[in-house]
């Protein structure tokens, strides 16, 4: 059976993707098309409409290979497990929509709609994927769900409550990645630093990362969304004095606002924050942040898009993406007063990009002439005849950036250089590899 799936929206739905292949990995060949395909999947994400849109596109484009081919098409995921009985109706191109609450039986479910010889099991396991990851990396999906309830957010509707998997469950996971050559572990979660709140009756990231870092090999830990009313003075000095984690501190803020934190439901403050910050740049100078904003919020007005701006102008965040405010039924933001245009969200959007651009490309100058070690090969651009990397300070997602490199002799997939940075944009550096 020659399988095509196509995941979209976030690493924390590729990791479900990853599982899905599992289940079906002994009876399947995955496919680089459609057209070649007997069975088409698509898992969604739902979490804002874009999301939505680009989903039922994808949807509707798969469906013109289901008709070409008589394959099978199934969806999955956030779109599926929130709208299911709406889009049943809407898409009956579709054979199966398979919810999110339904990965259980994810096994007997295909066996009712797959003609095959072969019975699939129903392993829906992070111990049983067919992983989607080069070699070098992986994404260690920690706990699903969310014990928050922003106000804009809509990913406890689709994903429930807060779900942690044990520690022993996820240093097994971890052994066997770095046992198969992974150098970066990339933790994910709706929320990392809740990590075991529901099974311990405390916050219990440190427990994870203290067996994690005990572990042998050569290996490094990237911890992703981080809430920042959690980042604990503990975990902080233990992140620092770990050489195996990566001083890397994805925060999002989504404001700087009291007026607006507050409307999100948001744990913190902008004193909390502004503290978080000059506590991170101060104990560990060298350390990376990322953060996410949100603009266009109910309420917001000039005066807290020019404060959030002067913000980001003060504490110079390394990374930083930005969305405008997406209306989700069945939210608490549904409560509020709506006034603010799409076209005035985008304008203000446009303007703290922009103002981000300019703080961007003037920490990347200030590389010029440095030296980074331990950067990684992730690719070749065939246009430029240089390498590409990344390095402590670049997630493996698009929203970093990333390092052209010349090289004299050929490189290696996730062979790890030094790289002298010689030239630098907002969003990548350029340079030349080194002894």
């Amino acid at each position: 059976m020659k399988l095509y799936m196509q995941s979209l929206g976030c690493v924390k739905n590729q990791v479900d993707s990853e599982m899905i292949l599992g289940v079906m990995k002994e009876a399947s060949e995955l496919v680089a098309t459609p057209d070649e395909a007997d069975v088409i999947i698509i898992n969604t994400c739902a979490f804002i409409e874009p999301a939505r849109k680009e989903a039922i596109d994808t949807i509707l484009e798969m469906a013109q290979y289901k008709a070409l081919n008589n394959s099978k098409l199934i969806v999955c995921g956030c779109l599926a497990q929130r709208y299911k009985k709406e889009i049943s109706e809407l898409l009956p191109e579709v054979d199966r929509f398979i919810t999110i609450d339904e990965y259980g039986q994810i096994g007997s479910i295909l066996n009712s709609v797959i003609e095959s010889d072969y019975h699939f099991n129903n392993d829906f396991s992070p111990l049983n994927k067919l992983v989607s990851t080069p070699n070098y990396m992986r994404y260690i999906k920690i706990s699903e769900g969310c014990r928050n309830r922003c106000a804009f957010c809509a990913i406890p509707l689709i994903r429930g409550k807060l779900k942690s998997r044990t520690i022993e469950d996820i240093v097994f996971e971890v052994k066997e990645a770095i046992a198969a050559g992974a150098y970066e572990i990339n933790l994910i979660s709706q929320d990392t630093t809740a990590y075991g709140y529901d099974l311990y009756k405390r916050f219990a990231l440190i427990d994870l990362l203290k067996e994690l870092v005990k572990l042998d090999g050569d290996f490094k830990i990237r911890l992703l969304y981080l809430y920042p009313e959690l980042v604990t003075d503990e975990l902080l000095s233990f992140i620092k004095k770990s050489p195996k984690i990566y001083k890397y501190f994805d925060i999002p803020i989504q404001h700087s606002e009291d007026k607006i934190l507050n409307a999100m439901h948001r744990r913190s403050n902008k004193k909390l924050i502004t503290e978080l910050i000059a506590k991170i740049r101060r104990e560990i100078p060298n350390a990376t942040l990322r953060t996410t904003l949100m603009v266009g919020f109910p309420y917001e007005e000039e005066e807290d898009v020019a404060n959030l701006i002067a913000f980001i102008k003060e504490f110079q965040f390394d990374h930083l993406g930005a969305f405008c405010f997406s209306l989700e039924e069945n939210t608490y933001a549904c409560n509020y007063p709506n006034v603010i245009s799409e076209a005035e969200k985008v304008r203000r959007y446009e303007l703290l990009m922009e103002a981000q651009m300019t703080i961007a490309q003037a920490l990347k100058k200030a590389k010029l002439g440095t030296i980074i070690k331990d950067a990684f090969i992730i690719g070749y651009d065939e246009e430029s005849y240089m390498y590409i990397a990344r390095s402590e300070e670049f997630a493996p997602d698009e929203i970093d950036g990333c390092i052209y490199v010349a090289a004299k002799n050929e490189l290696a997939l996730g062979q790890r250089i030094n790289v002298k940075i010689l030239d630098a944009d907002s969003y990548t550096l350029t340079g030349e590899q080194v002894e």
